[in-house]
């Protein structure tokens, strides 16, 4: 059964000596707002950490596997759909359509969450996600960093070798110094950076998205980072607690009261809005979470809405209080 609440989440990711969303068209330096200098990390970037997470911890789960996969061609997918669902592959009618847009929700947990385009080739339609997520962007300007560095080895073509003898008998004909190279590297000495999400109950009817699809991807969030350490993400974390908004309903009535649930008792930007985070006066230059000062004003939530706190991946989430272990919210 799909869920039956609308759904608004923020959460707070940390960069030191990184490199959280690199621009290919700008050497691959950190991206910025070129106006006032604050970061942001993309949304298909975040999207693509939860996809990878989900993948590696329930591979062996029906219905979780992923339609866009690193190095992978998703017509291939579409067409396992549509032979899930008893079609032709390369039938375009109505019916077969939907029957593998159908089979494509049941089988991609991305698709089922995020949705996807799929008349890419063996038609599956198109299905809007009901869970969509913003550019992540910093609270304060970053500076992002270019250095040189040095590699202590090269990577050569040495013409007619044909063995490993060979490649050593080259090497031992060369300097010290020509079998070294230079490079470079682009990161930001620190950056706090603000996420958005929404997760509408209406779109999530037309997926098939539940509430343990929704408990699977708060933890992906919780837990996207501390399994994609490289050397330009070695520390990133997502800083708890995510705070999830929950619409209720407010009427007496259950039909109507289910309807408030659904559709939403308040605008998202006057949710967001209880949220208030500020550089601490004395920091002039912050390098962790805890120069911010961060409060949530729970006494003004509108009616008809649930404030949760989730401190732990696997654990529960704490409505309209802030848990005692909640590192970043007081």
């Amino acid at each position: 059964m799909s869920i039956e609440n609308r759904y608004e989440f923020l959460f707070y990711i940390e960069c030191r000596n990184g490199n959280p969303n690199g621009d290919p068209d700008l050497g691959n330096s950190p991206r910025m707002d070129p106006q006032d200098m604050h970061g942001y990390i993309t949304d298909v970037a975040i999207k693509r950490r939860i996809r990878n997470y989900v993948q590696s911890a329930f591979s062996d789960e029906k219905g979780m596997e992923m339609l866009v996969r690193s190095a992978s061609n998703i017509n291939t997918g579409i067409a396992k759909a549509k032979e899930l669902a008893g079609v032709e592959v390369s039938a375009k009618g109505k019916n077969e359509v939907y029957a593998g847009r159908k089979a494509a929700c049941e089988m991609f947990y991305d698709v089922r969450t995020f949705g996807a385009v799929m008349s890419t080739g063996p038609n599956a339609g198109q299905v809007r996600g009901p869970v969509q997520l913003t550019f992540a962007r910093s609270l304060d300007p970053i500076q992002s960093q270019d250095i040189s560095i040095t590699r202590m080895a090269k990577a050569a073509e040495v013409s007619g070798a044909k063995s490993a003898a060979d490649y050593e008998a080259w090497e031992a004909q060369q300097s010290e110094d020509t079998l070294r190279t230079m490079g470079r590297k682009q990161f930001t000495p620190y950056g706090l950076y603000e996420a958005r999400g929404f997760v509408s109950a209406n779109l999530a009817q037309e997926t098939g998205f539940d509430e343990q699809d929704l408990k699977i991807l708060f933890e992906a969030i919780l837990n996207m980072y501390e399994h994609d350490r490289s050397a330009s993400k070695g520390e990133m974390s997502v800083i708890t607690p995510l705070v999830i908004f929950r619409h209720v309903g407010t009427d007496s009535d259950d039909t109507q009261r289910a309807r408030q649930a659904k559709l939403g008792c308040a605008p998202a930007h006057r949710l967001f809005d209880l949220v208030h985070i500020a550089k601490k006066a004395e920091v002039e230059y912050p390098r962790s979470w805890k120069d911010y000062d961060s409060t949530i004003s729970l006494g003004q939530r509108p009616s008809g809405v649930d404030v949760g706190f989730l401190t732990s991946p696997y654990g529960e989430i704490s409505w309209n209080q802030v848990p005692e272990d909640a590192e970043f919210f007081h």
